[in-house]
């Protein structure tokens, strides 16, 4: 089976290459990849190459493809794995692995397994650990983004409260609390708002902050402070640069009760002391952000963690109940992973937009592998629309979603390109 893929050989060396796959033995899955969304760990891993923990020595002489947020169609299965897999299955897959010890996961370690390519070779350790699963959902979109909202999920799982009486944590945000998320507009942000409006036990006020007012203004249009009211949150976008002392604004925000939960969603020193200096009494502050300096510090309140039981962790990525819970709440529309999405864009945009990711504005950069497309923000669609028929019914079917992309939009493109 021929394949067509974004390789990865060392720093910044990163090339879109056509070669032959061998052939699946029993214990392996051959699947057509359709959609990937891409990570900013993607990139993190191109800038440090074989010094990245998951990337193999040799990747200069064996390269790994990139990707790890990918869905498609399984084509072929072995032998051992026939009772549980057939051809033909839409297929999600977790790529948080942790086999026997390893760090290997796709994207990052595997010559024929990642995700920003046209067909790949899925391991007997993902079947083993239960990490692919059969997707029954009708948008590929949505189970390629299960894997980043299943990292926001494992966020809100991983924190915990304790209590005075026992030794007992209790898992997950408190109920009825105040939450905060700071730098929390980005597509993980968003996914972490949405999320936070399908919980059984939900907050009672979530805060969500950002120095970008464009940012603000595209979360308040997609999901705005009403749609939570009616949920019972009160959500409050907050812009610090609104206030002399945004500190005490946040504070206040919570009748000087402080937060019980805070997500740190940007790797900065100061945004995490702030975060600290904001905790309620037992409140849990979640770094949730990955830095790339293996020497990030910041000061914290000993103080505060001894006397008023304070408390710091970090999570990343999710595991495999998350991601079902995730792709079960998104086939309810409980949940909408829409909102991460700003780009779209073909195999051969994959690349050079992994290499410049950070300096893309927007969320979530969806790639669809089959198709040759450059990297397009939605937001484009109707000025390139008056030329290209093909934005032109992109901008419109968008349009009927609030500016989002959807499944309608992703089964026209595919139809387009005869994928």
């Amino acid at each position: 089976m021929e394949t067509k893929a974004v390789r990865l050989y060392g720093v910044n060396d990163v090339r879109l290459e056509t070669f032959e796959l061998p052939e699946i033995k029993d214990d392996e899955i051959l699947v057509k990849v359709v959609s990937d969304s891409i990570c900013m760990s993607s990139y993190k891993t191109i800038i440090q190459g074989a010094n990245h923990k998951r990337v193999p020595d040799n990747v200069h002489e064996n390269p790994i493809i990139l990707g790890h947020e990918f869905a498609g169609d399984i084509i072929k299965v072995g032998k051992k794995w026939q009772d549980q897999f057939k051809p033909g299955q839409k297929f999600a897959q977790q790529p948080a692995l942790n086999y026997k010890g390893s760090l290997a996961s796709p994207g990052y370690s595997y010559p024929y397994f990642g995700g920003d390519c046209t067909y790949c070779i899925i391991p007997q350790e993902v079947m083993e650990l239960g990490c692919l699963m059969v997707y029954e959902g009708d948008s590929y979109y949505s189970a390629s983004l299960g894997e980043p909202m299943s990292c926001v999920i494992g966020g809100f799982n991983a924190n915990y409260h304790t209590n005075k009486r026992n030794y007992d944590h209790e898992m997950g945000i408190k109920e009825g609390g105040y939450l905060l998320i700071l730098g929390g507009t980005g597509p993980m942000g968003l996914g972490a708002i949405d999320y936070a409006g399908a919980l059984e036990k939900k907050p009672k006020m979530v805060v969500v902050t950002d120095i970008s007012q464009d940012r603000l203004d595209r979360a308040k249009k997609v999901l705005p402070e009403t749609k939570m009211k009616e949920k019972g949150i009160e959500l409050v976008y907050f812009n610090p640069n609104d206030y002399d002392d945004d500190e005490q604004a946040l504070m206040d925000l919570t009748n000087g009760h402080g937060y019980d939960d805070v997500f740190v969603y940007v790797p900065v020193k100061d945004l995490a002391e702030q975060g600290n200096r904001l905790l309620a009494f037992d409140g849990c502050l979640n770094v949730f952000a990955g830095p790339t300096d293996k020497n990030f510090l910041a000061n914290i309140n000993l103080y505060d963690v001894h006397y008023t039981s304070t408390h710091i962790m970090g999570t990343t990525g999710g595991n495999n109940d998350d991601l079902i819970e995730a792709l079960d709440l998104a086939s309810k529309g409980l949940i909408n992973p829409s909102l991460m999405i700003t780009h779209i864009g073909g195999l051969n945009s994959a690349g050079e937009t992994t290499k410049n990711l950070p300096n893309i504005p927007g969320g979530k950069k969806l790639i669809y592998t089959h198709i040759e497309l450059p990297l397009t923000a939605i937001e484009d669609f109707k000025a390139l629309g008056q030329d290209n028929e093909l934005f032109k019914a992109l901008d419109l079917l968008c349009e009927k979603y609030n500016g989002l992309w959807n499944k309608e939009a992703e089964h026209y493109l595919l139809n387009y390109f005869n994928v």
